[in-house]
C-alpha cells in the first residue's frame, strides 16, 4: 500500500476551479515531485494534501486512513509536514524558539528530530540560535521553515518550492539537505520550477498542466526526453 494515495481530487477556490482530476501515488521513502509552470496547480495539490484548501471531490488516504476533509491541524498531528513556499517563520522568535515551538514527539520506534539532529542537519542554525527568524538571510530561512516542520517529526513531508527566491549556490546547498533527508528515510512531495533541482532528486515526476497531471515518469525519462520538457515546462 502506497504510504500516501491521492485519487481524482478536484479543488476550487471559490468558483474558481484549480484541480481536475489530480491522482498520484506515493511510496515510502520516495521524493515525488510535482513540477510546471506557474499557476498549473502545484501548490494547491499540496495545499488540498495538507487540507489547507478541502478538495470538493476525491479521495486522500495516508498510510490507509481517508484525510480529505480533516482540518490541518489534524493532518499534521498524524504524520505529515508542509514546509509552505512563503516560508513563515515566526519572525519575532528567535531560531531556538521557532524550533522549540514545533517540537512534537517521535513515533515509536522512530528516530526523534531534535535541535541537535536538525543542527546536525543545518549548521548555518546552530551558529544562530538567538538570533531572531525576521532578520534571517532568505536561504537561513528556509533551513528554518524545513528544521521547524522536522521538528515534529513528521513521516511525510510537503515542500513547496524550496529553491524559490535563492541564489544558486544556496540552492544547491537546500538541494543537498533534501537528499540527506530522502536518505534518513523520510517520504517527500516536492513541488518545484527548478528542473535541475527535480532530476537531481526525483523518483518520480508527475508534470501539471491546468491543474491536470499530463506526463508521469521517472526524473531519469524524464531527463531522457527533451520533448516533454519543450512541451511542458519551457517558458
Amino acid at each position: 500500500m502506497p504510504q500516501l494515495e491521492v485519487n481524482d481530487i478536484h479543488t476550487s477556490y471559490g468558483l474558481s476551479q484549480v484541480l481536475f482530476g489530480i491522482t498520484l501515488d506515493v511510496e515510502e521513502g520516495e521524493i515525488v515531485s510535482l513540477v510546471g509552470r506557474n499557476g498549473v496547480g502545484k501548490t494547491t495539490t499540496m495545499r488540498s494534501i495538507m487540507g489547507l484548501t478541502k478538495p470538493s471531490q476525491g479521495s486522500v488516504k495516508f498510510e490507509g486512513k481517508e484525510i480529505a476533509g480533516l482540518a490541518a491541524h489534524q493532518i499534521s498531528k498524524l504524520g505529515i509536514g508542509f514546509v509552505p513556499e512563503e516560508r513563515r517563520i515566526f519572525p519575532d522568535l528567535t531560531v531556538w524558539e521557532n524550533l522549540d515551538i514545533a517540537r512534537r514527539p517521535a513515533p515509536a520506534g522512530r528516530e526523534a528530530w531534535d535541535e541537535e539532529r536538525v543542527y546536525t542537519l543545518f549548521p548555518d542554525l546552530k551558529e544562530i540560535p538567538d538570533r531572531p527568524g525576521g532578520v534571517l538571510s532568505g536561504g537561513q530561512q528556509q533551513m528554518l521553515t524545513i528544521a521547524r516542520s522536522l521538528m515534529g517529526n513528521p513521516r511525510l513531508l510537503l515542500l513547496d518550492e524550496p529553491s524559490e527566491g535563492l541564489a544558486p549556490k544556496v540552492v544547491e546547498n537546500v538541494r543537498d539537505q533534501v537528499k540527506l533527508l530522502k536518505e534518513s528515510g523520510l517520504t517527500i512531495i516536492l513541488a518545484e520550477q527548478n528542473l535541475g533541482f527535480i532530476l537531481y532528486l526525483s523518483d518520480k515526476v508527475h508534470i501539471l498542466e491546468k491543474g491536470e497531471v499530463k506526463w508521469s515518469g521517472t526524473g531519469a525519462a524524464l531527463k531522457a526526453d527533451k520533448s516533454i520538457v519543450e512541451q511542458y515546462l519551457t517558458v
